[in-house]
């Protein structure tokens, strides 16, 4: 059970990260940006590894893969620029929020690929 949940733990993350902004009074608008933008890039990162896995052609599956790293970064980084020029103390409190949630999303997958429940 424990390695089914892992590769999901940086959205409990995200999850357990509300009250935490709430009880802090830390601006709700960081939480929001970054938790549309971090789900958002998740749900990329599936679509993407599933038609990365069905296509047999190398150069494909490199392409897709790289160029869905980069776009997902810039997603999350975009929304955060934004959220701070709304309102700095918001990007600022995002952008904190989003080195956490990377931080466990990589440190899940490094924990992850040995068993074999990577990416799902």
């Amino acid at each position: 059970m424990p390695l089914r949940v892992l590769p999901y733990v940086d959205l409990a993350i995200l999850v357990i990260a509300l009250p935490i902004f709430v009880a802090a009074e830390l601006p709700l608008l960081g939480w929001a940006g970054v938790a549309a933008a971090w789900v958002a890039q998740r749900g990329v990162q599936a679509l993407v590894n599933r038609r990365a896995s069905e296509s047999d052609h190398p150069g494909t599956v490199a392409g897709l893969l790289t160029g869905s790293m980069i776009a997902r970064g810039w997603l999350v980084a975009g929304t955060i620029f934004a959220v701070g020029l709304t309102e700095r103390e918001a990007g600022l409190a995002g952008a904190v929020l989003a080195i956490t949630l990377f931080t466990f999303y990589f440190m899940a997958q490094l924990l992850a690929r040995p068993f074999g429940s990577e990416g799902r």
